[in-house]
């Protein structure tokens, strides 16, 4: 079965939806707790360790459901690489909350800037064509970023800076608590398809 074919297969669109309507899911709860103020008065000392989970969950499921792991690799790199445009224009709300001193200067500067640069890069990566050591350089950097994001944050966070409880307030705890999770467990995919030689077409290289 080629790329194309499965794509547009049954079996394939009945996975894809599945996996929309539970990340259509896991957004509404993230929503609705961060709207009733859950997140911010209960779980605040857990956003460390909830934004973790949010990564290593759903790449623990694809390594350990096969229909999950085919449907990954059906999407491809490409796709994979694709998603991560929204990263730009996700950082406008980083800047717009650094505007209005919402967030920490630094953690604006690392987190939005390190956006832009990957959403420019992923789609500089995904409009060329396909090669591995793009998509390895890529999906390095685009880690590195979410890794130097989450860390400041949680230094911010341990010195005390009240200004990092925004990071907890919609809109913008979408992107820590939802946007982070699917953009972290994609990278590891990513590394993954890499490493077994998936996920690209025939012949790319």
């Amino acid at each position: 079965m080629t790329m194309a074919d499965s794509l547009e297969s049954p079996d394939f669109m009945r996975k894809t939806w599945t996996l929309a309507t539970i990340l259509a899911l896991w957004g509404v709860a993230v929503a609705v707790l961060a709207q009733t103020g859950v997140y911010r008065e209960i779980l605040a000392p857990l956003a460390g360790p909830i934004i973790a989970a949010g990564i290593v969950l759903p790449f623990v499921a694809y390594l350990s459901i096969p229909g999950f792991r085919r449907l990954i690799e059906a999407v491809g790199l490409r796709r994979l690489t694709a998603f991560h445009v929204w990263r730009t224009p996700a950082a406008l709300l980083f800047f717009w909350y650094g505007a209005h001193d919402w967030l920490p200067e630094a953690f604006v500067r690392h987190a939005g800037w390190g956006d832009v640069g990957a959403g420019v890069f992923a789609l500089i990566v995904a409009l060329l064509p396909e090669s591995r050591g793009r998509y390895l350089a890529f999906h390095l950097y685009g880690l590195a970023d979410l890794v130097l994001a989450l860390g400041t944050g949680m230094t911010l966070t341990l010195h005390g800076d009240p200004r990092m409880a925004g990071i907890l307030t919609l809109p913008m705890a979408l992107i820590p608590l939802y946007g982070v999770g699917i953009l972290g467990a994609t990278h590891l995919m990513a590394f993954d398809l890499l490493r077994r030689g998936a996920g690209m077409r025939e012949g790319a290289g």
